[in-house]
């Protein structure tokens, strides 16, 4: 188990090390044409220190054209940028990582989330309590956000939930973030902000869950007991890296990153078990509009 950072670091060191290997380089003729001590290059493909995203791109020309293409260059930049902490107007790919702008009010462990979701090609998710970040109304979210952190004043409320709606730019983006969402039936049935509230959230389900690259589904009571009922869980998966996905187990005051083949593996299985428990998206969104008509 390791910190999002720990881990980026690592997997960049092992994509970068994986490139200079098909360059042909060994690691002092890199050092060399870099310009830098070979050590530096044996830190940053060890994964033991960050590295800025100007050494990335200097370090890919080095490399060449034949062997990183131009998709792997924006990815293995964004990596490098959320892995060793960028300047506000670092470029993800994506768009510049707007979130630094909240670092004071953000604690780490959730800019490194966002940052995971920034970067992913897809995300799966099972929520048991809340509907998850990526699909939640304005008002919902600040209602989410009052009953988390009570006593917050209002203006820190105000700049989370304004981080929250933010981190949906994902879904619409070119190319948008896949999620596929399992939610439990409590989570549509807990009146969070009250009725009003409630039900423009679930209108606004029905509404997300025609995306193209959304699946939402709804884990009925009728199920009983399910393996999500140890806790969500999102799996993060990335596009052109190596062995890059990652699950986020999330806690009371922590998240835990696992990146281990087995872990991977079963998170990956528990999700396809739970999908295929749960009702199919059509008739999902027909639940949903249900319960909006009678909340």
């Amino acid at each position: 188990m390791q910190h999002g950072p720990a881990v980026r670091r690592r997997k960049l060191g092992e994509e970068l090390r994986a490139l200079r290997d098909r360059s042909g380089l060994t690691s002092g003729e890199a050092a060399r044409l870099a310009g830098w001590h070979q050590s530096k290059i044996s830190r940053i493909e060890t994964g033991r220190s960050g590295v800025k995203v100007e050494d990335i791109r200097l370090l890919l020309d080095v490399y060449g054209e034949d062997v990183v293409s131009a998709q792997q260059r924006a990815l293995l930049e964004a990596l490098s940028a959320s892995a060793a902490g960028p300047a506000p107007d670092a470029d993800t790919g994506r768009g510049r990582q707007w979130w630094h702008d909240y670092r004071g009010l953000l604690p780490q462990e959730y800019r490194d989330f966002i940052s995971l979701e920034a970067g992913a090609r897809s995300a799966r998710t099972v929520e048991l309590s809340v509907v998850p970040g990526l699909l939640q109304t304005p008002e919902y979210a600040r209602a989410v956000t009052r009953a988390a952190l009570g006593g917050l004043p209002e203006p820190k409320v105000d700049a989370l939930v304004a981080v929250r709606l933010a981190r949906q730019s994902v879904l619409r983006a070119d190319p948008p973030l896949e999620l596929s969402a399992v939610l439990d039936e409590a989570v549509l049935r807990r009146a969070i902000g009250g009725a009003g509230v409630m039900e423009e959230q679930l209108r606004h389900l029905v509404e997300v869950a025609r995306l193209p690259q959304v699946r939402l589904q709804v884990l009925p009571f009728s199920v009983g007991g399910h393996l999500g009922l140890t806790g969500p869980f999102v799996i993060f998966s990335f596009p052109n890296i190596a062995d890059l996905d990652v699950v986020v187990l999330d806690h009371l005051t922590s998240s835990l990153y696992l990146e281990r083949k087995e872990d991977l593996e079963a998170y990956s299985a528990a999700f396809r078990t739970i999908q295929a428990h749960a009702l199919p998206p059509r008739d999902s969104s027909d639940l949903i509009s249900a319960l909006a008509d009678d909340a």
